[in-house]
């Protein structure tokens, strides 16, 4: 039976949708370069660290707000409107010229995330639940993650044709609008039963906030288990491309040549390029296959093994920047990689226990919601430790911190409901 239900989801055409918006939406062909585009301009690392909190600060303030508008409203029209913010965005970044136009985009980008950010799962709940799959989150959840991973796999090789081919680099993001036009004609396609959540709203928008916020927080081993879920997040995404910069430093202070027909620069990005690529692909196979661990432990062990890898993964990407070894820290960040991407199925696994039908665009909005908080404080923390020290005293400032939140927070669903 389990086989039968299996090989049903690989061909459904639906969950073939659900991966396709995926695969469309990870085309940010500026993925790869958006640090050394932002350093080019003149920006140092703490004020970078400012953007990418002024995006969070964005989406802290309209997470929440939005996954209530998409349970109450709909969730195709939030996705829409998504999308426009997102293009606009991408408009805005191609203009850019100081910290302040970037400031700008990435207010844009960061009402995209808000509006994106829970309610394609949701979507995804809906219709399992109509074809009784509510058992196989985890593998529907990995499978369409993997097929997002693959799109950014082959994002990162397209953009290395493309910033090498393109008048200036900021032609690029002129070139991810293209891939988030075809999604939106995607989302128009989806049924209309996956627009509502299935239960009848009758009261206003923000009596359907306040109702949605404090149901969550009546829960305390819900609350404690985002709050986690959170942390750790929000970490990687205030970290997640400084491999951009440090790789570039070390490859020019090395004086290695890979490519000799090819400039230092451009050299740099065909190796971030070719780095993204193999990240991404890797990741997608490990999210389609993470659910086969369920045979062996529970959801709970599964997350905590993560955690603490992610806590070692740190402390040894302290030691290989001290080292000044490009490619071990090229592999530490694939390993950080890793490590997210087979968590988020398991994420969505247990959210999707935990929660009710009705709720579940609110509740991973909150989660979203406190991730952004916490990087509000650490992305601009890490950056100024970066420019103070180095680079790597703010890698082990960061598995300290880890190590200790996964100390203090409880280590289980079931621990945080006893509390």
């Amino acid at each position: 039976m389990e086989r039968e239900t299996t090989r049903a989801i690989r061909h459904d055409k639906q969950i073939m949708k659900f991966s396709l918006y995926g695969f469309l939406k990870n085309l940010k062909f500026f993925e790869p370069y958006l640090v050394i585009f932002l350093f080019a301009g003149g920006l140092n690392f703490f004020e970078i660290g400012m953007l990418y909190a002024i995006k969070e600060i964005v989406i802290y303030i309209f997470e929440v707000p939005s996954g209530v508008m998409a349970d109450t409203y709909g969730r195709k029209k939030e996705l829409y409107l998504c999308f426009a913010f997102y293009i606009t965005s991408f408009v805005i970044f191609f203009f850019t010229r100081n910290f302040w136009t970037a400031a700008l985009a990435m207010v844009f980008f960061g009402l995209g995330e808000a509006f994106r950010s829970g309610t394609h799962k949701a979507m995804i709940y809906t219709y399992l639940e109509e074809k009784h799959w509510e058992d196989y989150k985890m593998l529907v959840y990995g499978r369409t993650r993997s097929f997002s991973l693959i799109g950014s796999a082959i994002s990162s090789v397209l953009a290395i044709a493309l910033i090498l081919n393109i008048p200036g680099s900021r032609y690029i993001f002129l070139a991810s609008i293209v891939p988030y036009i075809l999604d939106l004609f995607l989302i128009m396609s989806y049924p209309e039963s996956l627009d509502k959540s299935g239960c009848v709203q009758n009261e206003s928008f923000f009596w359907a906030l306040r109702s949605h916020i404090s149901n969550i927080f009546r829960r305390p081993g819900l609350r404690r288990f985002l709050l986690k879920s959170a942390f750790f997040e929000a970490v990687f995404k205030s970290v997640k491309d400084y491999i951009q910069p440090i790789l570039g430093m070390l490859l020019m202070s090395s004086g290695i040549v890979l490519l000799s027909s090819y400039s230092s620069d451009d050299q740099l990005k065909i190796v971030l390029g070719v780095t993204y690529g193999v990240i991404h692909l890797l990741c997608a196979y490990a999210s389609r296959n993470v659910y086969k661990l369920q045979r062996y432990m529970s959801a709970d062990r599964i997350m905590n093994g993560l955690y603490l890898a992610q806590v070692f993964s740190f402390f040894i990407l302290y030691w290989t920047i001290k080292a000044s070894q490009p490619w071990l820290i090229a592999l530490m960040f694939v390993v950080l990689y890793l490590i997210r991407d087979m968590r988020k199925p398991v994420l969505v696994d247990i959210c999707g226990t935990l929660t009710e039908k009705g709720e579940r665009a609110t509740v991973l909005s909150m989660e979203s919601q406190m991730k952004a908080l916490i990087t509000v404080v650490v992305a601009p923390s890490v950056g100024f430790i970066a420019d103070k020290t180095d680079v790597g005293i703010a890698m082990l400032c960061i598995g300290v911190l880890l190590a200790v939140v996964f100390l203090v927070l409880p280590r289980s669903v079931e621990d945080s409901c006893r509390l």
